[in-house]
């Protein structure tokens, strides 16, 4: 029975990082929809999407794989800085890499 709890628990949080994931690509595409200050392509709502989608997903295997202590909670710390720190790359550039387009 504790097996098939954690199978059912697993599936619920994967659900619930794809609905996030959809939920999130929502905004700007509804706010395209109202202002013309919001423009995203189809590649900026697939490298979105592929970077939440990702970080879910990352965060789903270490909570499996890893059940409870200090490094769980530093790995997870680490895949969310990574997450902002892409993001706001992509966003505005904060490195000047040539990801931000510089």
């Amino acid at each position: 029975m504790k097996i098939q709890e954690t199978l059912n628990s697993g599936k619920l949080r994967i659900i619930a990082v794809l609905t996030l994931t959809a939920a999130l690509l929502a905004i700007p595409l509804i706010a395209m929809q109202f202002s013309n200050e919001v423009k995203w392509t189809l590649t900026d709502f697939a490298t979105a999407g592929a970077l939440l989608l990702s970080t879910g997903l990352a965060i789903e295997l270490v909570i499996r794989n890893l059940k409870t202590g200090t490094l769980r909670t530093v790995i997870l710390v680490v895949i969310l800085l990574a997450l902002f720190l892409i993001w706001a790359e992509l966003a505005v550039g904060i490195f000047g890499t040539p990801l931000a387009g510089s």
